[in-house]
């Protein structure tokens, strides 16, 4: 039986009134536990309130642009379960993956690579790092990096240690906290100092956010003074992964290795089977493929299926094989992941991608469907170009980006045929992946692409 319940907006720290940026429900939806509810925007980091019971909205009591402090009405709710549990007292920032620092296309369009602006993969965090991420956003997407560096724990300071912070200009969302609640205190930041103050200077500069750059400040510019102009609001997602995106390229130090695959005989193959698999609802596209592939080359070079450390001194080898694929979106570009690649054949790698796919431009996507990404691919496929540098979607330590495949005359036993190439762009982290180990990683992944049969092995 259904009991009424009010859901009001938890502890969140010292903030208060602050803004509602998005309502995630609606009246007479169904709703599980921990479900987001709202997002609130803070000058730290977008909070999201979670759902603490199952059951049916009956009311919505707030609009986007409201103000809120905690306690404050979100939503009437009918719940299934009459001891339903409050909601929990810290909220979780979430940020993009960045999220999404890659750009691509809607990843379902059959007879493609797929298609997306290239960029860099979110989002997303994603650092990515990618990284607790809101519903909808990523990578931006990017995403994964913010279960590294944005963490609850910068949301809880009394004003007495904020002020303690800025005096020795310690940024508060890198503090680990050890007070009730996930507060922090003065010893936490005396703490982090200390530690600062211990890491050699080529030890800091390779640790995530450990760069400074004293750079001259970007112009002033009135452009009206020249000619008519109009003012375009950034969207959500691209506020919240441009800063992920711009650290990802200036701390990072890329090398993007090209090259172009032999794909006629997958297509062949991929065009045989559209048939048969459409039956089954299932739209095979070249990006399957590469999602394949790339798990089948991270197992043979595992250094391309790491993440350094916050020290910048070990590497973190991840025994799994999930992949994230940019997504091009109304609202930006997320990363959704698809994990256990290994494991899983392309015509269900197809099936999941288009599924995910659909909830991205939906908004629909979960956190977790935006994290623990390995290696990020963003596609260009559908739309045209010959070759881009994405940018690497830290903590992962490479991305992959397709461009256009065209047909060419290609020079096989004495005579030029036409050929079905497709262009490939790698980037590495020259910190980890040197550029011979670079140069074989892609050519093992054109072999795999240009012989079908050995995806099956």
């Amino acid at each position: 039986m259904a009991n009424t319940m009010e859901v009001k907006v938890p502890d969140i720290g010292d903030f208060k009134d602050v803004p509602v940026v998005e309502i995630m429900v609606s009246a007479g939806a169904r709703i599980e536990k921990e479900d987001p509810l709202i997002s609130l925007e803070s000058d730290k980091a977008t909070i999201e309130v979670p759902a603490p019971a199952a059951g049916t909205v009956r009311s919505i009591e707030l609009k986007v642009g409201d103000k809120v402090s905690q306690g404050t009405l979100v939503l009437v709710l009918d719940a299934d379960d009459a001891a339903a549990a409050p909601l929990p007292a810290v909220p979780v920032p979430v940020a993009p993956a960045a999220a999404a620092p890659v750009a691509v296309a809607p990843a379902a369009a059959a007879g493609s690579s797929s298609a997306a602006p290239a960029g860099a993969p979110v989002a997303a965090t994603a650092a990515t790092p990618v990284a607790s991420q809101a519903a909808g956003v990523e990578n931006a997407t990017m995403a994964a990096d913010v279960e590294h560096e944005v963490t609850a724990t910068g949301l809880h300071a009394s004003p007495s240690v904020r002020r303690f912070a800025r005096e020795l200009g310690v940024d508060l969302a890198r503090v680990a906290a050890s007070g009730p609640k996930a507060r922090i205190v003065k010893e936490d930041v005396q703490a982090f100092v200390k530690r600062a103050l211990a890491v050699p200077p080529a030890a800091a500069a390779t640790s995530s956010g450990g760069l400074s750059f004293n750079l001259p400040p970007m112009p002033q510019v009135d452009f009206s003074k020249f000619g008519p102009v109009e003012s375009l609001p950034l969207s959500r997602i691209q506020k919240l992964s441009g800063p992920y995106l711009h650290r990802n390229w200036v701390s990072i130090p890329h090398v993007t290795q090209f090259d172009e695959v032999d794909i006629s005989e997958l297509e062949a193959f991929r065009k045989a089977q559209l048939e048969a698999l459409k039956k089954q609802g299932v739209r095979l596209t070249v990006l399957a493929f590469l999602v394949k592939a790339v798990a089948g080359a991270l197992r043979e070079f595992p250094t391309f299926n790491s993440s350094l450390a916050p020290g910048g001194d070990t590497l973190v080898l991840k025994k799994y094989f999930h992949v994230g694929v940019a997504v091009d979106t109304p609202d930006g570009l997320v990363v959704p992941v698809i994990r256990d690649c290994d494991r899983k054949g392309v015509a269900d790698i197809a099936r999941e991608l288009a599924s995910l796919s659909e909830a991205a431009r939906d908004g629909k996507l979960k956190p977790s469907d935006m994290q623990g990404g390995c290696f990020s691919i963003s596609s260009l496929g559908g739309i045209g170009g010959t070759a881009f540098t994405p940018i690497i979607n830290a903590p992962e330590v490479a991305i992959l980006g397709v461009s256009k495949a065209t047909i060419r005359p290609v020079f096989v036993d004495g005579a030029f045929v036409p050929r079905l190439m497709l262009p490939l762009s790698l980037s590495y982290d020259h910190r980890v992946v040197d550029g011979a180990t670079g140069a074989r990683f892609i050519a093992h992944l054109n072999g795999l692409l240009a012989d079908v049969r050995r995806l099956l092995l």
